[in-house]
Protein backbone atom coordinates (compact mmCIF):
# COMPACT_ATOMS: atom_id res chain seq x y z
CA UNK A 1 0.00 0.00 0.00
CA UNK A 2 1.79 3.59 -0.98
CA UNK A 3 0.24 7.07 -1.27
CA UNK A 4 0.45 6.52 -5.06
CA UNK A 5 -2.27 3.59 -4.40
CA UNK A 6 -4.38 5.83 -2.42
CA UNK A 7 -3.91 9.05 -5.15
CA UNK A 8 -5.13 6.96 -7.99
CA UNK A 9 -7.96 5.73 -5.90
CA UNK A 10 -8.84 9.04 -4.92
CA UNK A 11 -8.47 10.09 -8.41
CA UNK A 12 -10.29 7.17 -10.24
CA UNK A 13 -12.83 7.67 -7.25
CA UNK A 14 -14.20 10.86 -9.12
CA UNK A 15 -15.82 8.46 -11.78
CA UNK A 16 -18.70 8.14 -9.36
CA UNK A 17 -19.77 11.80 -9.20
CA UNK A 18 -18.82 12.37 -12.59
CA UNK A 19 -21.15 10.19 -13.62
CA UNK A 20 -23.75 11.23 -11.17
CA UNK A 21 -23.60 14.76 -12.40
CA UNK A 22 -26.22 14.74 -14.93
CA UNK A 23 -29.55 15.28 -13.18
CA UNK A 24 -31.53 13.74 -16.43
CA UNK A 25 -29.17 10.48 -15.87
CA UNK A 26 -29.83 9.82 -12.35
CA UNK A 27 -26.87 7.49 -11.94
CA UNK A 28 -26.23 6.39 -8.35
CA UNK A 29 -23.18 7.73 -7.30
CA UNK A 30 -21.26 3.79 -6.41
CA UNK A 31 -22.01 2.66 -9.98
CA UNK A 32 -18.82 4.76 -11.17
CA UNK A 33 -16.89 4.05 -8.55
CA UNK A 34 -17.60 0.21 -9.17
CA UNK A 35 -16.93 0.25 -12.22
CA UNK A 36 -13.62 2.72 -11.94
CA UNK A 37 -12.42 0.05 -9.14
CA UNK A 38 -13.51 -2.93 -11.83
CA UNK A 39 -11.25 -1.02 -14.61
CA UNK A 40 -8.56 -0.50 -12.41
CA UNK A 41 -8.69 -3.90 -10.77
CA UNK A 42 -8.77 -7.39 -11.81
CA UNK A 43 -11.36 -6.91 -14.84
CA UNK A 44 -8.84 -5.01 -16.66
CA UNK A 45 -6.10 -3.19 -15.93
CA UNK A 46 -4.93 -4.99 -12.45
CA UNK A 47 -3.29 -1.55 -11.15
CA UNK A 48 -4.91 -1.97 -7.98
CA UNK A 49 -4.57 -5.32 -5.49
CA UNK A 50 -7.41 -5.57 -3.43
CA UNK A 51 -5.57 -8.29 -1.64
CA UNK A 52 -3.10 -5.72 -0.35
CA UNK A 53 -3.49 -5.56 3.56
CA UNK A 54 -3.87 -2.30 4.24
CA UNK A 55 -6.06 -1.58 1.42
CA UNK A 56 -8.56 -4.74 2.60
CA UNK A 57 -8.64 -3.16 6.00
CA UNK A 58 -9.59 0.49 5.07
CA UNK A 59 -11.74 -1.12 2.84
CA UNK A 60 -13.60 -3.03 5.77
CA UNK A 61 -13.89 0.28 7.58
CA UNK A 62 -15.25 2.06 4.71
CA UNK A 63 -17.99 -1.02 4.99
CA UNK A 64 -18.59 -0.43 8.11
CA UNK A 65 -19.15 3.96 7.79
CA UNK A 66 -21.07 3.14 4.67
CA UNK A 67 -23.60 0.34 7.00
CA UNK A 68 -23.77 2.86 9.65
CA UNK A 69 -24.68 5.82 7.24
CA UNK A 70 -27.56 3.23 5.39
CA UNK A 71 -28.76 2.66 9.64
CA UNK A 72 -28.92 6.16 10.26
CA UNK A 73 -30.93 6.60 7.17
CA UNK A 74 -33.73 4.77 8.39
CA UNK A 75 -36.30 6.85 9.63
CA UNK A 76 -36.91 5.22 13.01
CA UNK A 77 -38.23 8.61 13.84
CA UNK A 78 -40.49 9.79 11.96
CA UNK A 79 -44.12 9.20 13.25
CA UNK A 80 -44.96 8.46 9.72
CA UNK A 81 -43.23 4.98 10.11
CA UNK A 82 -45.54 3.88 13.00
CA UNK A 83 -48.83 5.07 11.38
CA UNK A 84 -48.55 2.42 9.02
CA UNK A 85 -45.92 0.13 10.46
CA UNK A 86 -48.70 -2.43 9.76
CA UNK A 87 -49.41 -2.57 6.63
CA UNK A 88 -46.24 -1.87 5.53
CA UNK A 89 -44.97 -5.05 7.78
CA UNK A 90 -47.36 -7.35 6.26
CA UNK A 91 -46.22 -6.10 2.86
CA UNK A 92 -42.76 -6.35 4.16
CA UNK A 93 -43.69 -10.30 5.18
CA UNK A 94 -45.04 -10.93 2.37
CA UNK A 95 -42.31 -10.27 0.08
CA UNK A 96 -40.05 -12.19 1.87
CA UNK A 97 -42.53 -15.42 0.89
CA UNK A 98 -42.38 -14.37 -2.62
CA UNK A 99 -38.88 -14.06 -3.09
CA UNK A 100 -38.31 -17.03 -1.16
CA UNK A 101 -40.30 -19.21 -3.44
CA UNK A 102 -38.17 -17.05 -6.70
CA UNK A 103 -34.80 -17.84 -4.63
CA UNK A 104 -36.46 -21.83 -4.52
CA UNK A 105 -36.60 -21.45 -8.57
CA UNK A 106 -33.61 -19.80 -9.19
CA UNK A 107 -31.38 -21.72 -7.34
CA UNK A 108 -32.57 -24.99 -8.65
CA UNK A 109 -32.59 -23.93 -12.11
CA UNK A 110 -28.99 -23.06 -11.62
CA UNK A 111 -28.31 -25.86 -9.26
CA UNK A 112 -26.92 -23.61 -6.58
CA UNK A 113 -27.45 -24.51 -3.02
CA UNK A 114 -27.97 -20.79 -2.46
CA UNK A 115 -31.51 -20.47 -1.75
CA UNK A 116 -31.14 -17.76 1.35
CA UNK A 117 -28.92 -15.80 -0.40
CA UNK A 118 -31.02 -15.17 -3.33
CA UNK A 119 -33.92 -15.16 -1.57
CA UNK A 120 -32.67 -12.17 1.47
CA UNK A 121 -30.97 -10.46 -1.95
CA UNK A 122 -34.46 -10.22 -3.90
CA UNK A 123 -36.48 -9.93 -0.59
CA UNK A 124 -34.55 -6.69 0.56
CA UNK A 125 -35.08 -2.94 -0.12
CA UNK A 126 -32.44 0.23 0.62
CA UNK A 127 -33.57 2.93 2.92
CA UNK A 128 -30.31 4.53 1.67
CA UNK A 129 -30.84 4.35 -1.75
CA UNK A 130 -35.47 4.59 -1.74
CA UNK A 131 -35.42 7.85 0.76
CA UNK A 132 -32.71 10.37 -1.20
CA UNK A 133 -35.17 9.44 -4.39
CA UNK A 134 -38.46 9.90 -2.75
CA UNK A 135 -36.60 13.36 -1.39
CA UNK A 136 -35.55 14.64 -4.67
CA UNK A 137 -38.56 13.59 -6.14
CA UNK A 138 -40.44 15.14 -3.63
CA UNK A 139 -42.95 12.48 -3.60
CA UNK A 140 -45.92 12.15 -0.98
CA UNK A 141 -49.26 10.51 -0.15
CA UNK A 142 -50.23 7.16 2.05
CA UNK A 143 -48.55 4.67 -0.33
CA UNK A 144 -44.94 6.60 0.32
CA UNK A 145 -46.23 6.55 4.14
CA UNK A 146 -46.85 3.08 4.35
CA UNK A 147 -43.92 2.14 2.17
CA UNK A 148 -41.01 3.73 4.98
CA UNK A 149 -41.90 0.84 7.37
CA UNK A 150 -41.77 -1.98 4.84
CA UNK A 151 -38.44 -0.20 4.22
CA UNK A 152 -36.88 0.13 7.11
CA UNK A 153 -38.54 -3.73 8.49
CA UNK A 154 -36.62 -5.29 5.16
CA UNK A 155 -33.71 -3.29 5.94
CA UNK A 156 -32.82 -4.24 9.23
CA UNK A 157 -34.24 -8.11 8.84
CA UNK A 158 -32.03 -8.72 5.41
CA UNK A 159 -28.95 -6.68 6.95
CA UNK A 160 -28.95 -9.17 9.89
CA UNK A 161 -29.84 -12.45 7.63
CA UNK A 162 -26.88 -12.20 5.36
CA UNK A 163 -24.20 -13.46 7.19
CA UNK A 164 -26.37 -16.77 8.59
CA UNK A 165 -27.49 -17.48 4.78
CA UNK A 166 -24.44 -16.64 3.24
CA UNK A 167 -22.34 -19.11 5.19
CA UNK A 168 -24.41 -21.74 6.65
CA UNK A 169 -21.92 -24.14 7.83
CA UNK A 170 -21.15 -21.17 10.14
CA UNK A 171 -24.62 -20.27 10.77
CA UNK A 172 -25.16 -21.32 14.05
CA UNK A 173 -22.00 -19.78 15.37
CA UNK A 174 -22.65 -16.42 12.97
CA UNK A 175 -26.51 -16.25 15.00
CA UNK A 176 -24.37 -16.41 18.50
CA UNK A 177 -22.27 -13.85 17.17
CA UNK A 178 -25.15 -11.13 15.54
CA UNK A 179 -26.90 -11.75 19.35
CA UNK A 180 -23.95 -10.55 21.22
CA UNK A 181 -23.50 -7.59 18.72
CA UNK A 182 -26.62 -6.50 18.41
CA UNK A 183 -27.41 -6.61 22.41
CA UNK A 184 -24.22 -4.84 22.51
CA UNK A 185 -25.70 -2.11 20.15
CA UNK A 186 -28.60 -1.55 22.71
CA UNK A 187 -26.46 -1.40 25.87
CA UNK A 188 -24.90 1.60 23.55
CA UNK A 189 -28.40 3.07 22.82
CA UNK A 190 -29.40 2.90 26.33
CA UNK A 191 -26.43 4.55 27.79
CA UNK A 192 -26.43 7.59 24.65
CA UNK A 193 -29.96 7.83 25.40
CA UNK A 194 -29.69 8.76 29.07
CA UNK A 195 -26.90 10.77 27.72
CA UNK A 196 -29.26 12.96 25.97
CA UNK A 197 -32.55 12.61 28.27
CA UNK A 198 -29.76 14.21 30.89
CA UNK A 199 -28.72 16.79 28.12
CA UNK A 200 -25.32 15.53 28.46
CA UNK A 201 -24.79 15.07 25.03
CA UNK A 202 -25.97 18.62 24.38
CA UNK A 203 -23.38 20.06 26.65
CA UNK A 204 -20.58 18.07 25.00
CA UNK A 205 -22.42 19.00 21.13
CA UNK A 206 -22.21 22.66 22.22
CA UNK A 207 -18.55 22.63 23.88
CA UNK A 208 -17.26 20.57 21.09
CA UNK A 209 -19.06 23.21 18.35
CA UNK A 210 -17.78 25.81 20.46
CA UNK A 211 -14.12 25.01 20.65
CA UNK A 212 -13.82 23.27 17.52
CA UNK A 213 -13.45 19.85 19.27
CA UNK A 214 -14.94 17.24 16.96
CA UNK A 215 -15.50 15.03 19.80
CA UNK A 216 -18.81 13.78 18.58
CA UNK A 217 -17.46 12.54 16.03
CA UNK A 218 -14.54 11.14 17.75
CA UNK A 219 -16.71 9.15 19.90
CA UNK A 220 -18.91 8.14 17.41
CA UNK A 221 -16.15 6.15 15.81
CA UNK A 222 -14.55 5.01 18.82
CA UNK A 223 -18.17 3.41 19.24
CA UNK A 224 -18.39 2.46 16.07
CA UNK A 225 -15.04 0.74 15.83
CA UNK A 226 -15.62 -0.89 19.31
CA UNK A 227 -18.62 -2.50 17.73
CA UNK A 228 -16.67 -3.62 14.81
CA UNK A 229 -14.18 -5.11 17.08
CA UNK A 230 -16.58 -6.80 19.08
CA UNK A 231 -18.33 -8.23 15.55
CA UNK A 232 -14.84 -9.41 14.16
CA UNK A 233 -14.14 -11.30 17.48
CA UNK A 234 -17.41 -12.99 17.57
CA UNK A 235 -16.56 -13.95 13.82
CA UNK A 236 -19.70 -11.28 12.70
CA UNK A 237 -19.38 -9.02 9.71
CA UNK A 238 -18.58 -5.44 11.05
CA UNK A 239 -22.32 -4.85 8.82
CA UNK A 240 -23.97 -5.54 11.52
CA UNK A 241 -22.24 -3.11 13.48
CA UNK A 242 -22.18 -0.44 11.29
CA UNK A 243 -26.16 -0.93 10.45
CA UNK A 244 -27.34 -1.66 14.27
CA UNK A 245 -25.08 1.67 15.33
CA UNK A 246 -26.59 3.71 12.68
CA UNK A 247 -29.95 2.51 13.71
CA UNK A 248 -29.29 3.67 17.46
CA UNK A 249 -28.04 6.89 16.60
CA UNK A 250 -31.07 7.45 14.19
CA UNK A 251 -33.29 6.47 16.79
CA UNK A 252 -31.70 9.11 19.18
CA UNK A 253 -31.40 11.71 16.76
CA UNK A 254 -28.44 12.80 14.69
CA UNK A 255 -27.32 16.11 15.20
CA UNK A 256 -26.56 17.97 11.82
CA UNK A 257 -23.14 18.89 12.45
CA UNK A 258 -21.91 15.17 13.75
CA UNK A 259 -23.98 14.33 10.09
CA UNK A 260 -21.98 16.73 8.02
CA UNK A 261 -18.79 15.47 9.92
CA UNK A 262 -19.90 11.50 9.40
CA UNK A 263 -20.50 12.58 5.52
CA UNK A 264 -17.04 14.24 5.15
CA UNK A 265 -15.38 10.82 6.13
CA UNK A 266 -17.69 8.20 4.46
CA UNK A 267 -18.48 9.91 1.36
CA UNK A 268 -15.59 11.81 1.08
CA UNK A 269 -12.48 8.93 1.29
CA UNK A 270 -13.19 5.70 2.86
CA UNK A 271 -17.21 5.14 1.18
CA UNK A 272 -15.06 5.63 -2.38
CA UNK A 273 -12.65 4.07 -1.36
CA UNK A 274 -14.35 0.96 -0.13
CA UNK A 275 -16.70 1.17 -3.31
CA UNK A 276 -13.31 1.32 -5.37
CA UNK A 277 -11.92 -1.43 -3.46
CA UNK A 278 -15.32 -3.92 -4.03
CA UNK A 279 -14.96 -2.99 -7.43
CA UNK A 280 -11.26 -4.01 -8.02
CA UNK A 281 -12.16 -7.45 -6.15
CA UNK A 282 -14.84 -8.05 -8.78
CA UNK A 283 -13.84 -9.85 -12.06
CA UNK A 284 -15.93 -9.16 -14.57
CA UNK A 285 -14.39 -11.79 -16.96
CA UNK A 286 -16.03 -14.20 -15.10
CA UNK A 287 -18.88 -13.31 -16.18
CA UNK A 288 -17.87 -13.41 -20.02
CA UNK A 289 -16.30 -17.24 -19.27
CA UNK A 290 -19.66 -18.64 -17.31
CA UNK A 291 -22.35 -16.13 -18.65
CA UNK A 292 -25.21 -18.38 -17.11
CA UNK A 293 -24.00 -16.29 -14.34
CA UNK A 294 -25.17 -13.23 -16.32
CA UNK A 295 -28.94 -14.64 -16.35
CA UNK A 296 -28.30 -15.40 -12.78
CA UNK A 297 -27.16 -11.47 -12.13
CA UNK A 298 -30.56 -11.01 -14.63
CA UNK A 299 -32.50 -13.19 -12.68
CA UNK A 300 -31.68 -11.66 -9.39
CA UNK A 301 -32.42 -8.32 -10.33
CA UNK A 302 -35.50 -8.85 -12.25
CA UNK A 303 -36.83 -11.51 -9.28
CA UNK A 304 -36.76 -8.19 -6.86
CA UNK A 305 -38.34 -5.88 -8.49
CA UNK A 306 -40.97 -9.11 -9.16
CA UNK A 307 -41.18 -9.43 -5.91
CA UNK A 308 -41.71 -6.22 -4.35
CA UNK A 309 -43.88 -5.21 -7.53
CA UNK A 310 -46.48 -8.18 -6.73
CA UNK A 311 -47.85 -6.01 -3.42
CA UNK A 312 -49.97 -4.91 -6.14
CA UNK A 313 -52.13 -7.64 -5.02
CA UNK A 314 -52.27 -5.71 -1.40
CA UNK A 315 -52.86 -2.40 -2.47
CA UNK A 316 -49.45 -0.78 -3.49
CA UNK A 317 -49.23 1.07 -6.64
CA UNK A 318 -46.89 -0.43 -8.81
CA UNK A 319 -44.26 2.62 -8.90
CA UNK A 320 -44.10 2.32 -5.27
CA UNK A 321 -43.54 -1.26 -5.06
CA UNK A 322 -40.52 -0.90 -7.83
CA UNK A 323 -39.29 2.07 -5.58
CA UNK A 324 -39.23 -0.16 -2.47
CA UNK A 325 -37.04 -2.91 -5.04
CA UNK A 326 -34.04 -0.67 -5.06
CA UNK A 327 -31.21 -2.74 -3.32
CA UNK A 328 -27.89 -1.59 -2.15
CA UNK A 329 -26.51 -2.95 1.72
CA UNK A 330 -27.43 -6.41 1.03
CA UNK A 331 -26.35 -7.47 -1.94
CA UNK A 332 -23.03 -5.36 -1.60
CA UNK A 333 -22.80 -7.10 1.67
CA UNK A 334 -23.41 -10.37 0.27
CA UNK A 335 -20.37 -10.08 -2.93
CA UNK A 336 -18.01 -8.60 -0.30
CA UNK A 337 -18.71 -11.67 2.63
CA UNK A 338 -18.89 -14.26 -0.15
CA UNK A 339 -15.77 -12.96 -1.77
CA UNK A 340 -13.70 -12.59 1.78
CA UNK A 341 -14.91 -16.17 2.82
CA UNK A 342 -14.26 -17.88 -0.88
CA UNK A 343 -17.68 -19.01 -0.46
CA UNK A 344 -19.16 -18.38 -4.46
CA UNK A 345 -18.69 -19.74 -8.07
CA UNK A 346 -16.68 -18.11 -10.25
CA UNK A 347 -19.00 -14.56 -11.71
CA UNK A 348 -21.58 -14.82 -8.89
CA UNK A 349 -20.29 -11.57 -7.21
CA UNK A 350 -20.49 -9.43 -10.00
CA UNK A 351 -23.81 -11.05 -10.82
CA UNK A 352 -25.75 -10.18 -7.15
CA UNK A 353 -24.17 -6.32 -7.92
CA UNK A 354 -25.88 -6.79 -11.65
CA UNK A 355 -28.95 -7.57 -10.21
CA UNK A 356 -28.70 -4.83 -7.79
CA UNK A 357 -28.06 -2.35 -10.70
CA UNK A 358 -31.49 -3.71 -12.27
CA UNK A 359 -33.05 -2.46 -9.22
CA UNK A 360 -31.80 0.68 -8.78
CA UNK A 361 -32.85 1.80 -12.48
CA UNK A 362 -36.56 0.05 -11.46
CA UNK A 363 -36.73 1.83 -8.33
CA UNK A 364 -35.30 5.07 -9.81
CA UNK A 365 -37.86 4.72 -12.83
CA UNK A 366 -41.11 4.10 -9.88
CA UNK A 367 -39.65 7.17 -8.34
CA UNK A 368 -39.58 9.37 -11.69
CA UNK A 369 -43.81 7.81 -12.52
CA UNK A 370 -44.50 8.54 -8.30
CA UNK A 371 -42.97 12.19 -9.12
CA UNK A 372 -45.40 12.66 -12.63
CA UNK A 373 -48.29 11.23 -11.27
CA UNK A 374 -48.45 13.49 -8.01
CA UNK A 375 -47.77 16.73 -10.43
CA UNK A 376 -50.73 15.36 -12.37
CA UNK A 377 -53.19 15.90 -9.34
Amino acid sequence: MSFATLALIGLIGLAGPLLAAPSRLRVPVIIGQLAAGAVFGRSAFDLIDPTEPTLEFLATVGFALVMFVAGSHVPVRDPNLLSGIRIGALRAVAVGVVATGLGWALAATVNSDHIGLYAVVMASSSAAVALPIIESEKVAGPAVLQLLPQIAIADAICIVAVPLVIDRAHAPRAALGSVVVIAATIAVFVVLRYFDANGIRQRLHDVSQQRKFAVELRVNLAILFALAALATWSHVSVLLAGFGFGLAVAAIGEPRRLAKQIFAVADGFLGPLYFVWLGASLDLRDLVRHPNMIAVGVALGLGGVLAHVAMRAFGQPVAVGALAAAQLGVPISASTLGTQLDLFSPGEAPAIILGALITLVAATLGGVRLARTNSQR
